[in-house]
């Protein structure tokens, strides 16, 4: 949600769901004789295998696999979206830094000379700004990009609740399904009433988050009436269901740990390990979203978001391959 301390007018929009170049020869002195001109060491065989056209075109087809279904767009935009909002608040960050210290030097340097003309003729004890300059306009170029595909995302989940009819139906399906009470078809042990409940609270909590979501956004474009005070309540309580969806799933997985099933073997202990590392990264933002003024800096945001943003590009990757 906010990127700030407080909470921005449209919050909702961050919610879910090579070798280098070996340099040339040294040229011999004109006191060192030399039979004969040396050779320019050539450029290792991975360098230009990794610049070949081919090699291209395989990334970019296997790109176009990841984006071929919409959980991969929504994972490729997670990851760049906030991928770029870490990397424009540290790049911020430094120039902001660098260009105080500058002014700092600038300042000493004036104080320290007789006249104004020494301190603007020592070229060689000015600080530069240009890179400084330059970090900060990249810094708010990256910081569009994320604010663009964040929304991109919220537009991609105005969909949701057809994807959790589905879910509904699925549970529905289960729950008053014929086969045994005591095993699935493929031999797994049928759910407990417990994991029924929790499944169906779960699911109440998502429809409830996702219509909210849906209506404070298209009040924002004037789709749907909702007043600004309306569309502020919802986009809040809309991260304050997630919370507790992501709070139930880290109580689920917990359990799981407790009871051996996360570690049957290698697959489910990494299934279990990636789930449980990427909830408990968006838990501390949903508090942040669904709070009043915010509970964390620009940078933290960018910082915990990308971490399942990563995660679940590095998943996307290997089942594309």
């Amino acid at each position: 949600m906010s990127s700030e301390s407080a909470p921005p007018t449209n919050p909702i929009a961050d919610l879910p769901s090579g070798e280098p170049i070996p340099q040339s020869s040294p040229v011999p002195s004109s006191s060192t004789p030399s039979s004969s001109p040396k050779k320019k060491p050539s450029i290792p065989l991975r360098t230009l295998l990794s610049l070949t056209p081919k090699n291209l075109d395989a990334f970019l087809a296997h790109l176009n696999r990841c984006l071929s279904t919409p959980s991969g767009i929504d994972t490729v935009l997670l990851f760049v979206c906030y991928t770029s909002r870490l990397s424009s608040s540290l790049l911020a960050a430094l120039a902001t830094r660098a260009l105080h210290r500058s002014a700092s030097d600038w300042i000493a340097l004036v104080s320290a000379s007789r006249t104004t003309v020494v301190a603007i003729t020592d070229s060689s004890k000015l600080p530069s700004t240009a890179a400084a300059a330059a970090s900060l306009l990249l810094a708010d170029r990256l910081k569009n990009l994320s604010s663009l595909l964040s929304e991109a995302r919220t537009i991609l989940r105005l969909w949701g609740l057809l994807g959790m009819y589905f879910w509904a139906k699925r549970l529905l399906t289960q729950t008053f399904s014929a086969q045994s009470k005591t095993e699935k078809a493929d031999g797994a042990p049928q759910p407990t009433t417990l994991d029924t409940v929790i499944s169906y609270s779960q699911l109440a909590t998502c429809i409830v988050f996702q219509a909210l979501e849906n209506g404070a956004y298209l009040s924002s474009k004037g789709v749907m009436g909702w007043s600004p005070a309306k569309q502020g309540w919802a986009m809040k309580w809309s991260a304050r269901l997630w919370g507790l969806y992501v709070g139930v799933e880290l109580g689920k997985l917990a359990a799981q740990r407790v009871g051996g099933v996360a570690t049957k073997d290698v697959k489910a202990a990494a299934a279990w390990k990636s789930a449980f590392v990427r909830n408990l990264a968006w838990a501390p933002l949903t508090v942040h979203w669904g709070s009043d003024k915010g509970v964390v800096s620009d940078w933290m945001v960018g910082a915990l978001a990308s971490v399942p943003g990563v995660i679940q590009m590095a998943e996307l990757w290997r089942e594309t391959a």
